[in-house]
């Protein structure tokens, strides 16, 4: 596979790890928030890693950019978050060129989803990239790729029901508590923290359990109060934490803190409590599961709850997969020309410098010579000699870099890439 370079000596590569072999815990360890995707782009400039976008949800954190070795990627995330070398090696995964290529159609499609389908990678992605310009790391070949994947993305979403019926982490935990708790309208709910899948758990559990007793409780009160208004929740302090949860049925922690939140302390074991920890890293500190009375079942449980939707869905994998080749060969396709664009205009500009000496050199020599005739047969002779280069340079059967050389060595050409 030839280098998809930009600057010379780098190739493109995607790092990282996901639900597939990285546990919560370890996923935890290797998470990124906003100022940490900054940091890592900060220290790839010093480096010299010239294009870089990071994403990070609960399912996975990746680095896709250009590098020397792939390493100098996995040292940018292991010195910005908690986890070792040792360790991310043991469940990463580093694809290279076109693989790293392929790696991303696959993600932000929604295939590499713990939850086939689920469509909310796009959205980090789309993040992802807009840092990524925001600290001046993303390049045309980044941009271009990414909008690649979000246009693969839209034509699945309306060309096929990978995403059809309702399987989300959120869905699946209101199920899940649907499906456990008897007269759930009876019974009080406490949400502590506004993670996203928290706050679509809330709307759920609004829409679906016709219950009016629901808490919400966040460090910061005022983005409690603007969810709660949106849902008619009631909103108590973060210092009521205690007591709030005592009176809880069922708790549901979506915090975005790096450690547990809610300990054994917190809780009053005298009557049945379920706990659901939407949080990765967790939440819950792991000795809260031996209390008598309580029940904690994390994020990567309810991941597992798969139902008829999800056979569904898989009938549409091949249409998906489909479409993905087909946006990902369109983008293969500007790539090659964008890789000998500079020798293919340097050979024009060369044709364009003969031609001007040589119309000259005729003016002065043919009496009456038409030099405005001479002009437009020479342009149209000079586009179809580098229309036959760039033809030869597409096809697949050519060895590009071969080709290239040649052509400069032949018209002695330099050419000058921007």
């Amino acid at each position: 596979m030839r280098n998809y370079h930009i600057s010379k000596h780098n190739s493109f590569y995607a790092i990282g790890l996901s639900y597939k072999k990285a546990d919560a815990e370890v996923r935890g360890k290797f998470s990124l928030d906003v100022p940490g995707i900054d940091h890592i782009m900060d220290k790839a400039k010093e480096i010299g890693v010239d294009g870089l976008l990071a994403i990070s949800t609960c399912n996975r954190t990746e680095l896709y950019g250009f590098a020397q070795h792939p390493y100098q990627l996995i040292k940018l995330l292991c010195d910005q978050t908690q986890g070792t070398v040792e360790e991310f090696q043991e469940v990463a995964y580093v694809y290279k060129n076109h693989d790293a290529i392929s790696h991303m159609f696959k993600v932000g499609t929604g295939l590499d989803s713990q939850i086939l389908g689920d469509f909310e990678i796009i959205s980090q992605i789309k993040q992802g990239f807009y840092r990524a310009k925001k600290q001046e790391m993303a390049n045309p070949f980044l941009e271009r790729l990414c909008n690649s994947v979000i246009q693969a993305s839209k034509r699945i979403k309306n060309e096929t029901e990978l995403s059809s019926g309702a399987t989300s982490v959120a869905f699946a935990s209101v199920k899940y508590i649907l499906d456990n708790v008897p007269d759930i309208s009876e019974k009080n709910i406490l949400l502590f923290g506004t993670g996203k899948i928290g706050r679509n758990t809330c709307e759920n559990l609004v829409k679906h359990s016709n219950n009016s007793h629901i808490t919400l409780i966040n460090r910061t009160r005022e983005k409690a109060e603007d969810i709660a208004g949106k849902f008619k929740l009631t909103v108590k302090d973060y210092g009521d934490l205690q007591s709030e949860i005592r009176k809880a049925d069922i708790l549901v922690v979506a915090t975005g803190a790096q450690l547990p939140t809610v300990s054994k302390a917190l809780i009053y074991p005298k009557k049945p409590l379920l706990i659901l920890d939407l949080s990765v890293p967790k939440n819950v500190s792991d000795d809260v599961k031996d209390l008598d009375n309580v029940t904690v079942i994390h994020l990567d449980q309810l991941s597992q709850i798969t139902d008829e939707t999800l056979a569904k869905r898989k009938e549409y994998v091949p249409k998906a997969e489909a479409i993905n080749e087909k946006v990902k060969k369109e983008f293969l396709k500007w790539l090659e020309t964008r890789k000998f664009a500079p020798v293919i205009n340097a050979l024009k500009e060369k044709l364009n410098t003969m031609k001007v000496e040589e119309i000259d050199f005729q003016t002065k020599k043919i009496e009456g010579f038409d030099q405005m005739q001479a002009e437009i047969i020479s342009d149209r002779i000079i586009q179809k000699i580098t229309k036959q280069f760039a033809n030869h340079l597409k096809s697949s059967e050519v060895d590009t870099e071969d080709s290239l050389e040649l052509i400069q060595k032949v018209f002695q050409l330099e050419p000058h890439s921007k």
